[in-house]
């Protein structure tokens, strides 16, 4: 026999043992195509993910099989018509998980992980938005899951044996394409499992199946690692931001010592609103406008949050680092040691407090602030909630919020260090009826992007309504008044409305990156002029920054930011998903931009140390909180 006879033989075996497999275990097959095939549509049309040449297509197209077989593999253990029932159960499970992905990208334009999905106390407050964010195309996802058990209960299976081997088999090759599909994505992108801060890049690389279990196996190392830790962890992150410190300006340090603080998160605000006028010609944001002529402003100010959103953007506000790759801070680690603003200033006589008209449990912030040292929380129980209808999906409004504080803020005991967290411009930036309409809607192809501006400016009229009520009570010339966005308001699913409203043809990932820009103000004591800053800074600088106006040396305290006013300070902001953005460049997306032009850069390299420093920083700060390493300082203090 010749070796084409040989290969022909071989090539009828191979085929008459696929038929013979399909004609056995044709719902196997059948149910593997359908997940496969869903998936790689939840790739390409719910997920934005960027592809950038074939090689990365490839990936993205085999990386569904490897789990697909993985799961299904386990009915091989049961017989008869249970092999059904089993097939169809674990498919539903998986387009639950993919719906869920897809919901929750919508949003966030991130994808879930472990510690999101144990933070059930903010599912309820979450609720009335979800709602929004569904759509039809939702039913190419689950569809079928509600169709498939009729047409199976017609089915009646033969009495398949249940066989470890076959199901030992499936194994092995879902194990063999994973490894097969991870050789080709570290090609791609080297070192890809240790960047488990970039969840789009994995995502991309091993599938959202592959990558849940990933993040559920970082979740049993990271539970671990606090167990593990030791101290001299921390003298290596303490010796790097000793080295990284910016010494104050003389001329501010200390100079407001004893003077009252009051912060406001302006939710969602995003910086692309300053000035802007709506379609009526008005200013969207004229209070905040006139706050900031009158205030010292860094219009290049980055948010830095992940998944904790909100509570991220106040955990960097009182301790300068960092939220986590995954989940919130205030959830994952709310019992760790910080040196946290709140306790830091009681020394010099500080009483603090939060105000915020929601259920205190939401971001677990009952207990965090607890842990920081805040001294009094007032949650919606404070408040008089009044009637439903003039409340927004989230809550108290805006305007009722401050005005229901006044009275409370003037009994606290002073000096004091008050934080303000408003509601009213959140997601889906809804108002509850015309009457609180005070700008029309933009004109774009997002319903998201054209309710932005009505939900901005209320909360905009709300914080001059503030302003004025401070001022009037003769509390404004001695406070140190400073507002800050927390995060975007606008995710990057509607980039192509963002472009329509900007004047593009479209967005790059130079351009998403600058739109996390965010409104930040400081108003001193006195202060009559304002002063443009054009230096870069996020969400860590604003401790420090706090601190050395008050004239508490920060100097001992461990954190990743610096003053703002600091003459010799790092002109940085470093993202979540490892951007970063300097005075010379942008790195976002693995591609270098010029900062100023916005054009690529073809020399990578250029990008090279400073992207180097921000995964070292990123690194040091999740060590930091995993391992709960301050609480080594706090031993040597005591």
């Amino acid at each position: 026999m010749n070796s084409s006879q040989r290969f022909s033989k071989l090539s009828t075996r191979l085929n008459d043992t696929v038929r013979a497999s399909f004609q056995e275990y044709r719902l196997f097959w059948i149910f593997t195509l359908l997940l496969w095939t869903k998936t790689y549509i939840v790739y390409q049309f719910f997920f934005n993910i960027p592809i950038e040449n074939t090689a990365q297509a490839f990936i993205l197209l085999i990386s569904p099989i490897s789990s697909t077989l993985f799961l299904f593999a386990f009915h091989f253990f049961f017989k008869g018509n249970k092999q059904k029932w089993v097939l169809y159960t674990l498919y539903a499970i998986a387009s639950f998980i993919l719906f869920a992905d897809a919901v929750y990208y919508r949003e966030f334009t991130d994808y879930l992980t472990m510690p999101v999905i144990m933070q059930p106390s903010n599912m309820e407050t979450l609720s009335t938005s979800f709602t929004s964010l569904l759509e039809w195309k939702d039913l190419i996802i689950l569809g079928d899951v509600f169709i498939l058990p009729f047409i199976l209960w017609r089915m009646n299976m033969k009495e398949n044996a249940a066989s470890h081997r076959r199901a030992l088999v499936t194994f092995v090759v879902a194990v063999s394409v994973f490894l097969f599909n991870l050789s080709l994505a570290e090609t791609e992108r080297p070192e890809l499992l240790t960047r488990s801060f970039d969840r789009e890049l994995l995502v991309k690389n091993i599938g959202t199946f592959n990558f849940h279990v990933y993040d559920a196996m970082l979740q049993t190392k990271t539970s671990a690692q606090k167990a593990m830790a030791d101290e001299s962890e921390l003298a290596t992150i303490e010796q790097f931001t000793r080295q990284n410190y910016a010494v104050p300006n003389p001329d501010l340090f200390g100079k407001y010592k004893g003077k009252n603080v009051i912060v406001v998160s302006f939710e969602s605000a995003q910086n692309f609103t300053h000035n802007m006028k709506a379609p009526n010609g008005e200013y969207i944001t004229p209070n905040l406008n006139k706050l900031i002529e009158e205030s010292h402003y860094w219009p290049n100010y980055y948010h830095t949050v992940g998944q904790g959103k909100t509570s991220d953007a106040e955990f960097a506000l009182d301790n300068s680092l960092y939220g986590l790759p995954r989940g919130a801070v205030y959830f994952t680690n709310a019992d760790n040691e910080y040196q946290a603003l709140p306790e830091l200033v009681k020394d010099e006589n500080y009483y603090s407090a939060v105000f915020h008209a929601n259920n205190k449990s939401f971001w677990n912030r009952d207990q965090m602030y607890k842990n920081i040292g805040v001294d009094q929380f007032f949650d919606e129980k404070s408040y008089d909630l009044g009637n439903p209808e003039d409340m927004t999906e989230w809550g108290l409004l805006d305007d009722s919020f401050f005005e229901q504080s006044i009275p409370m803020l003037q009994e606290l005991p002073e000096p004091y260090y008050a934080k303000f967290i408003t509601l009213t411009n959140h997601f889906p930036y809804t108002m509850p009826s015309e009457d609180y309409e005070l700008v029309p809607k933009f004109e774009t192809s997002s319903t998201t992007l054209n309710n932005f501006p009505q939900a901005l400016a209320y909360q905009d009229y709300a914080l001059g309504l503030f302003i004025d009520q401070l001022k009037e009570n003769g509390m404004w010339e001695d406070t140190i008044f400073v507002v800050y966005g927390d995060h975007y308001g606008i995710s990057t699913n509607h980039n192509s409305a963002m472009a329509e409203l900007l004047g593009k043809d479209e967005l790059t990932p130079f351009d998403v990156a600058k739109l996390q820009q965010v409104p930040f103000a400081i108003h001193l004591p006195d202060q009559k002029k304002g002063e443009v800053h054009e230096t870069i800074g996020s969400h860590v600088d604003m401790k420090p920054t706090i601190l050395h106006l008050l004239g508490i040396d920060t100097s001992d305290t461990i954190g990743f930011g610096n003053d703002l006013f600091s003459e010799n300070r790092n002109s940085r902001a470093i993202f979540r998903d490892g951007t970063v953005v300097t005075d010379e460049y942008v790195w976002t997306q693995s591609t270098c931009y010029n900062a100023t032009s916005g054009e690529v850069v073809e020399d990578t390299s250029l990008c090279g140390p400073m992207t180097e420093e921000a995964e070292k920083i990123l690194q040091m700060n999740d060590d930091l909180i995993y391992s709960d390493l301050l609480r080594f300082k706090e031993q040597t203090e005591e």
